[in-house]
């Protein structure tokens, strides 16, 4: 392990002084199994959080989340920071200089021109929309996975579905949540791009498929311009909109949050893990893991090839990144680690999570490089990348194999990274170049597990920072900061340079300059077992598709 500088820390009276102020920022993302917030202070560096769990649940065969869950979580989420920064300072906010929210990204929100919601909210999750995906891919010779917004709304068009004709406006969950937050229909270029996609040149939605997908729907909704339904894109430092007294209200129905927050444009995961890693530019990329798990390579250039495998999206600021995108991540690890703390409960050892998580991770550093001939696969459901419609988790070995507690964890981690991996081989073979990639997600909060056995799977040297566990709250927070940054800057005349700094500078300069690293390079002997175990994959998702045919 490699380790480099780490941040200062401000007084708890220089940190108070900030929150009555107003001087600090704050980060909402909405992930797929809880809702975090997360304040920063000036320096960047977070000095207070909350959270709120909740869960998706499956609703005439959809995945979905509520209206009402999605504003109770926010509340929840906003109430634990507040109580959170009153136990830590003795203070309250009740303003800050930005705010931002972030969502997983992806999925369908189809509102009538009332604003009234006419669908249940379809997450990414869902996988009905395979022929129009198929589809669209064919007609703009560009890869629109199954969990596009396009996607959806297209499907729905195929299906003729009774709401379609009511459509006024559709965006992402983090647009939804801003829209109420502010009034304004707008979201974040790297949220933008799993809607439809971007043209790297113009920052917007590619004029010549808007104009292909309105042909291709004229045969079945003549007169229906795409255009007049997606969010108006905006790049990182816009200013997105200002907190509404209604929109204070939805947050805090206390009444001690006041209107006129500035807000930056809305962001999805994947844009608020590149920021929280510092992944923004060529040849750098990001892997966050989660529910599911994802790497985002920035290229240095277009790739030649179609490939169902990458999703082409963009970095908050709109440059291109490839994006490998599995929908099963870090889930089956966790319910493994519930029943080994449920064991260890019954012999009278109860321990908390993190304990039970450290105890198997650092296990695994003693299983076989590739895992003792053990394969596992984390596919709670379907997987588009592997061609699977619906998941089946499963543990297989064959006779010969040894079956320990440090050999089942290793497989488990790296069956936590297979199908990912598959994507990177992709990758690899168009040739692009990546220098590190960075990993942030509670994956990571077990130090030098995760992240060592991933450095073997990407064949790249691996990043994790002090914030790897804050993940895309904070990632959102520093693009709000980022946005008031530009703002103050035009308003004394650009004199601190902030007007004109790249998003990728402002980072560099400002946030991550003395930033603390674990730096992890790939370890010959883990590389080789992970390749073996790789190979076994492959050939074992024969048996993931006869259990999906059998059960």
């Amino acid at each position: 392990m490699t380790q480099l500088g780490r941040p200062g820390d401000a007084t708890s009276d220089e940190i108070r002084a900030a929150i009555r102020a107003g001087d600090t920022t704050l980060g909402i993302e909405l992930g797929s199994t809880n809702i975090k917030a997360c304040l920063v202070g000036p320096d960047h560096t977070p000095i207070a959080s909350g959270s709120h769990a909740w869960e998706n649940e499956l609703s005439d065969g959809l995945w979905t989340y509520s209206l009402d869950d999605v504003h109770a979580g926010l509340q929840g989420a906003y109430a634990d920071l507040v109580a959170d920064v009153e136990a830590r300072y003795g203070v309250r906010p009740t303003t800050f200089g930005a705010l931002g929210v972030s969502a997983m990204m992806h999925g369908y929100l189809a509102f009538d021109a009332a604003g009234k919601l006419l669908v249940p909210f379809r997450t990414w999750r869902n996988t009905n929309t395979g022929p129009a995906a198929a589809e669209l891919s064919e007609l703009f010779g560009y890869n629109i996975p199954l969990r596009w917004s396009i996607a959806h709304l297209y499907q729905a068009i195929l299906d003729d579905e009774p709401h379609v004709p009511q459509v006024a406006s559709f965006t992402t969950l983090a647009g939804y949540v801003h829209r109420a937050l502010t009034g304004r229909h707008v979201l974040g270029v790297g949220d933008a791009s799993g809607m439809f996609p971007i043209d790297p040149a113009t920052k917007d939605y590619d004029a010549r498929m808007l104009e292909q997908f309105r042909h291709l729907a004229a045969a079945k909704r003549p007169g229906l311009r795409v255009e007049g339904l997606l969010p108006e894109v905006l790049v990182a430092g816009a200013d997105a909109g200002r907190l509404t007294p209604e929109g204070a209200a939805l947050l805090d129905p206390t009444g001690e949050l006041q209107p006129g927050v500035l807000l930056c444009p809305p962001e999805g995961d994947a844009g608020t893990g590149m920021v929280a890693t510092h992944a923004v530019a060529p040849r750098t990329g990001n892997i966050s893991a989660g529910t599911s798990i994802f790497a985002m390579v920035v290229l240095e250039e277009p790739l030649t090839s179609v490939h169902h495998e990458l999703d082409l999206v963009t970095t908050p600021a709109g440059d291109l990144v490839a994006m490998v995108h599995c929908n099963n991540g870090a889930s089956e690890l966790d319910a493994w680690a519930g029943v080994f703390g449920e064991f260890a409960a019954a012999l009278g050892h109860r321990s908390d999570a993190d304990a039970v998580f450290g105890a198997l991770f650092a296990a695994a550093l003693d299983g076989a490089p590739d895992g003792g001939g053990l394969l596992a696969y984390n596919y709670l459901a379907g997987e588009p990348i592997t061609g699977l419609d619906a998941g089946r988790p499963l543990v297989v070995r064959t006779p010969d194999s040894t079956l320990s507690l440090a050999n089942l964890m290793r497989t488990q981690i790296y069956g936590a990274f297979g199908t990912l991996a598959l994507g990177m081989r992709v990758l690899a073979g168009e040739g692009v170049a990546i220098d590190t990639m960075f990993a942030h997600g509670g994956m990571f909060r077990t130090a030098g597990v995760a992240q060592r056995l991933l450095a073997a799977a990407v064949g790249a040297p691996v990043a994790v920072g002090q914030t790897a566990g804050e993940g895309g709250a904070w990632g959102i927070a520093v693009l709000a900061a980022y946005s008031r940054a530009v703002e103050t800057a035009g308003q004394d005349g650009g004199q601190d340079g902030a007007a004109g700094a790249s998003l990728d500078a402002y980072l560099s300069e400002r946030v991550f300059a003395d930033a603390a690293l674990d730096v992890a390079e790939p370890d010959a002997a883990d590389a080789a077992g992970f390749q073996a175990f790789l190979e076994r994959y492959s050939a074992g998702l024969a048996v993931q598709r006869a259990a999906v045919e059998a059960l």
